[in-house]
């Protein structure tokens, strides 16, 4: 017992110290795994290699290198722009707009890309009266909704964890828990910060105030103008969204392993805000269009699809086509986090092989109840994510979770899923990117009033995820 509580205590030790030191977590796991099997089990280095999740690695490459081609030759970009173009000017239906949009970029491989409307939302917030707490949570809950896709990082790390371990979890349907749960959330926010928009008299004079105003305040002590890339001419029934907006700002795929948005103030080179779809783009859009038609289709035939190698034929198409696209896409393969995810699961592996995942299953039948256990996991796992990347939370609970689902009484695929939401909703809170970035996009004088406001949301959804998640999902699934 004392070599499985010693590993146990170098993998959270190891856990913190990356954290706190902002070093690579994946990087330190993969050592930590080698030192701990080789001084303390017979395992030789062959078997510690063998718990590398090689599949996880190829499903992650492959899915954030097809959608970098769509980012770089401009595609995500057009169609960000293209559905912008395409809202009216109902300041209330705004957020509900940019949630949709920004859950669709953050389907495409890795959430954090999602974040690329945050400025955007912010200067559409500002010029529509809409307050920046509303705009910022929806986009927040549109990174989280989305990321849990089957072709994107939080689903992937989730799903195939599971199914790693026997669990049929089907990713579709932890995608429809995650968008429900996000949903209610941001029916939740209108409720808070949007009552006002639904005054139709309020919404179209602050429209003209806005209008008279031209070159004055509006709302943050800001202007826009034809400069912020909005049309400024229009009547009172508000202003109508120009294409070019979308451009505000890029960021690079992935997460790294202090779970920070990495941003580019320059746009793709082959980003082209303005015109039709070029032939390059119409196609990546149709690989778009393929990949989750394929997915969908495999998936309802009971063939389990591996979207990783999908992912790689469709951007080897796009390669050939489009070579030097393709080739500017490849530093945008997220290697971080497959080192992040694949360092973690491997000394999981180690912490497997030697036992000591079953005596954390023993702690866990100790505390009596498997639904108490179920909710103090799901309550760390928020906790932790609040403060530290999510993809690395998700990679480490999503298996320590096994013993309590080995000991019977919890459904497996529900408690994952309950785990991967409350891991992932928590991530409004300022401590991590999302919601450092709604405060960093906001005017200043907003700042204090928005920190206050998503450290309370954040720091409550640590208790009432895990409450409303484990007693809507996990107790019901108990009794079907």
């Amino acid at each position: 017992m004392l070599a499985q509580i010693l590993a146990l205590a170098i993998f959270i030790a190891l856990f913190a110290i990356g954290a706190v030191r902002g070093v690579q977590i994946g990087i330190l796991m993969l050592v930590g795994a080698a030192g701990t099997g080789l001084m303390l089990t017979d395992m030789t280095v062959d078997d510690i290699i063998a718990e590398f999740p090689l599949s996880i690695m190829i499903l992650l490459a492959g899915v954030t290198y097809f959608f970098a081609i769509a980012q770089e030759n401009g595609t995500v970009d057009k169609i960000i722009d293209w559905a912008l173009e395409k809202v009216g000017s109902s300041a209330v239906l705004l957020p509900a707009v940019f949630f949709v949009i920004t859950a669709c970029i953050a389907a495409m491989g890795a959430p954090l890309a999602g974040l690329v409307m945050m400025p955007v939302g912010m200067q559409v917030a500002r010029k529509y009266g809409v307050d920046y707490a509303l705009m910022g949570l929806a986009i927040c809950f549109a990174i989280g909704a989305g990321g849990f896709a089957p072709t994107s990082l939080y689903g992937i790390v989730t799903y195939s964890t599971a199914h790693d371990a026997g669990i049929d979890l089907s990713p579709f349907l932890l995608f429809g828990i995650a968008v429900g749960v996000y949903l209610i959330m941001l029916v939740f926010a209108y409720f808070m910060y949007g009552r006002k928009l639904f005054s139709r008299k309020s919404v179209v004079a602050h429209a003209a105030t806005a209008h008279a105003a031209g070159n004055g305040s509006v709302n943050s002590g800001s202007t826009l103008n034809e400069a912020d890339g909005f049309d400024t001419s229009g009547s009172n029934d508000g202003y109508r969204i120009s294409r070019g907006s979308a451009s505000a700002a890029s960021v690079a795929f992935g997460e790294d392993d202090e779970d920070e948005a990495l941003f580019d103030s320059s746009n793709s080179s082959a980003s082209d805000s303005s015109g039709p779809f070029s032939f390059v783009q119409i196609l990546t859009v149709a690989f778009m269009v393929g990949l989750i038609g394929t997915v969908v289709v495999l998936a309802a035939i009971g063939k389990d699809p591996d979207i990783g190698l999908l992912c790689f034929l469709f951007g080897a198409i796009l390669a050939l086509v489009d070579p030097k696209t393709a080739k500017a896409a490849l530093p945008k393969i997220d290697w971080s986090t497959v080192l992040l995810v694949g360092g973690i699961i491997t000394f999981v592996g180690v912490l497997q092989t030697m036992g000591a995942v079953d005596l954390l299953g023993e702690g866990a039948k100790a505390i009596g109840s498997p639904l108490v256990s179920a909710l103090v996991l799901c309550m760390v796992g928020g906790l932790v994510s609040a403060f530290a990347s999510t993809t690395g939370i998700l990679a480490a609970l999503v298996p320590l979770a096994l013993p309590l689902i080995a000991a019977g009484g919890v459904p497996g695929w529900a408690l994952i899923a309950a785990l991967g939401v409350c891991s992932a909703v928590v991530d409004v809170s300022p401590f991590s990117t999302l919601g450092a970035t709604v405060v960093a996009t906001a005017p200043g004088e907003d700042k204090p009033r928005l920190t206050r406001i998503l450290v309370k949301f954040g720091m409550s959804m640590v208790v009432i995820g895990p409450v409303v998640l484990v007693g809507g999902l996990v107790v019901p699934a108990m009794f079907f």
